[in-house]
């Protein structure tokens, strides 16, 4: 049975999300070098109550590496396509790449590297490729729900004895030393790197792993029912979506961040409502995105770039990140002005889609992917990157 490759437009539309995505990643993670003692001391997600930082941890923690994750259960989709026969060697070497290339960013660039993760769960989710799309489905609510009802457990837990929720203040000794580390010396940002990672990547498995995993199994779904490359069928949700997206999800994101400023049972809860309810301001952030693509293309086509590179972007962003922050380079961690990070943030994003637009007229797949790809397909004669 044959079926109909998606055409040029929608491919781009799809890269365009995850062009998108890559800035809201930036964002996100461009805190942790700006502030080093956050992931040394790991005691809270609250990055402090200046404005800036309220507006971030309301409408970009969380909401993001949603949609990174679910463009990659999407992404396998389009590969299985593209493989065939060939997908379970080819996504083992494929998971092992990424793991690999994950490792090496851990210890060198950033401690909060989520490859290793998606090499994991990409695992798993080849085991899985075969199931149906509404099964697939089924599956990742009922890893949401059961990961909301266990933090309203804990929650419960923690309000018999709210001593016992009670989040230790962060030692002053150990965020200065984590400064100190991170903005010295090239090797002492590396010391650094190698005692913190280990810990961090714990976190970070347990922690994201199983809304990960549920997230990757919606983009498999709705990949196999090639849902953004035919638009046509749920263009009439859009209204709805919206409505439902930033009428619940943004109320949802502004309590999910009023109670990171709080310890015990009221900081689980709202963890455990941010959950589902960032699933909705995440979609509706896709979805107004493809919007304004659809009637501005030239936006499009410049996060289309990113996209396709979207693993050198993400390395790339890392790379710029220890240049301006850490002892690679600038050593600024922990002397701008939340404002003056956005800007950071905002002038690195600039430069890559800048360069992506430039690499990518004249060759096929950025240089990460390339290098994944020829590992991938382990060919003899690889296709040149040009």
């Amino acid at each position: 049975m044959t079926t109909t490759a998606p055409t040029l437009r929608r491919i781009h539309e799809i890269d365009a999300v995850r062009g998108f995505a890559l800035g809201g990643i930036l964002v996100a993670n461009i805190g942790f070098y700006a502030e080093p003692g956050l992931s040394a001391a790991l005691t809270s997600m609250d990055f402090g109550r200046d404005p800036v930082n309220l507006v971030i941890q309301t409408l970009v923690l969380t909401k993001f590496y949603v949609i990174f994750s679910f463009m990659f259960g999407y992404s396998f989709t389009m590969q299985m396509r593209s493989w065939g026969e060939k997908v379970k060697p080819r996504m083992l070497r494929r998971c092992l790449g990424l793991f690999l290339l994950g490792i090496t960013q851990g210890v060198l660039l950033w401690i909060g590297d989520i490859l290793t993760l998606y090499a994991a769960l990409g695992l798993l989710l080849l085991a899985m490729r075969n199931i149906r799309p509404r099964t697939a489905v089924k599956i990742g609510c009922w890893i949401i729900g059961v990961m909301t009802v266990l933090w309203l457990v804990l929650a419960w837990l923690t309000s018999l004895d709210p001593a016992a929720g009670a989040m230790a203040a962060a030692d002053p000794a150990v965020i200065a030393r984590a400064e100190e580390q991170v903005t010295g010396s090239p090797l002492s940002f590396l010391q650094f790197q190698v005692a913190t990672y280990p810990m961090l990547a714990a976190f970070i498995w347990f922690g994201q792993g199983p809304m990960a995993m549920a997230l990757f199994l919606f983009g498999m779904a709705a990949g196999k029912s090639r849902l953004l490359e035919d638009r046509e069928r749920w263009a009439h949700l859009v209204p709805r979506i919206l409505v439902i997206g930033y009428g619940v999800g943004l109320p949802g994101a502004v309590f999910f961040t009023w109670t990171t400023a709080h310890d015990g049972p009221l900081q689980l809860i709202g963890t455990a409502a941010n959950n589902f309810l960032s699933l909705a301001l995440s979609a509706a952030y896709v979805v107004t995105l493809l919007e304004v693509v659809k009637r501005l293309p030239a936006i499009g086509r410049s996060l289309a770039w990113a996209g396709k590179a979207a693993a050198s972007n993400y390395i790339g962003q890392s790379i710029l990140m220890c240049l301006v922050f850490t002892g690679y380079g600038l050593g600024l961690g922990g002397k701008l002005e939340p404002i003056a990070v956005v800007g950071v943030a905002a002038a690195i994003y600039t430069v890559l889609l800048l360069l992506s637009a430039w690499w990518m007229r004249n060759h096929a797949h950025g240089p990460v992917e390339w290098g994944l790809r020829r590992f991938t397909q382990y060919s003899a004669n690889p296709q040149p990157l040009r």
